[in-house]
């Protein structure tokens, strides 16, 4: 695991997006897993703006969708494929037939969520995991605590990822109590993840993520056995009680 703390949000989704399209111009028909929530915006947006002044081509990649919400419509205002269309997606100029959705409102989303596994196991696995933290340590929806098997499920979610999402959508009651998750056994065999960290509300988590004992009650926390992991951060939510000594005696690669 290598982390990379940059002085603000702007300059850390700079600092992601070098790396993003790095990867992308060495392998440029990767198969990328794409969060949404607040923090990777920044990042999807320093994208478009090098896609659009010609830096790199986006075209060839093929995208996976993490999680959605249980029960929605592709085209229901709080949908996450929505939101990844606009933001990942669209900007980046990637064609439909690139996409793999993860259906929220299938009939079966137990049988949905192994066609998709299976769909990510035929492409040769994911290249770039692209991933944001959550407050009580989740990736994705996997809900601690969270085996570093679980496959893709379906998950209940917690009052803290709730009270989390209610931002989104003007307020919790308008968040679906269920959602539909890439597993962690996807998401830990990933070539390369970019985790990104933004916030002081996320210190204690970033510190328990990269720093604390491995465990599922931190999902998080599973990177730190996998392969190729970078976590880049914000100075607001490095945090300076987060001992620096201690995480780069971890962390040799940490760049501050």
């Amino acid at each position: 695991m290598r982390l990379i703390v940059a002085d603000d949000y702007d300059a850390m989704s700079q600092s992601a997006g070098d790396e993003l399209v790095s990867i992308i111009t060495k392998r440029p028909s990767a198969s990328v897993l794409v969060a949404t929530g607040n923090t990777p915006m920044g990042l999807y947006r320093e994208l478009a703006n090098r896609r659009q002044n010609r830096q790199f081509d986006a075209s060839r990649l093929r995208v996976f969708q993490l999680d959605e919400y249980l029960g929605l419509a592709p085209d229901d205002r709080r949908s996450l494929y929505g939101w990844m269309l606009r933001s990942f997606v669209e900007p980046l100029g990637i064609p439909s037939e690139n996409v793999v959705r993860l259906p929220g409102d299938s009939d079966d989303p137990d049988a949905a969520g192994a066609a998709f596994e299976e769909t990510i196991l035929a492409a040769g696995g994911i290249d770039v995991a692209i991933l944001g933290l959550g407050p009580n340590g989740h990736l994705g929806f996997n809900e601690p605590p969270a085996e570093p098997d679980s496959p893709t499920r379906v998950v209940d979610l917690t009052s803290a990822s709730i009270d989390s999402n209610g931002q989104y959508w003007g307020g919790t009651e308008q968040v679906p109590r269920r959602a539909l998750t890439t597993g962690m056994r996807i998401l830990l065999a990933a070539r390369q993840t970019l985790l990104v960290v933004s916030g002081a509300h996320k210190r204690d988590i970033l510190s328990r993520t990269v720093s604390g004992p491995i465990t599922p009650d931190v999902p998080a926390s599973l990177l730190q056995a996998a392969p190729n992991v970078m976590v880049f951060a914000d100075r607001a939510a490095w945090g300076s009680d987060l001992s620096r000594q201690a995480v780069q005696a971890l962390l040799p690669a940490t760049e501050i």
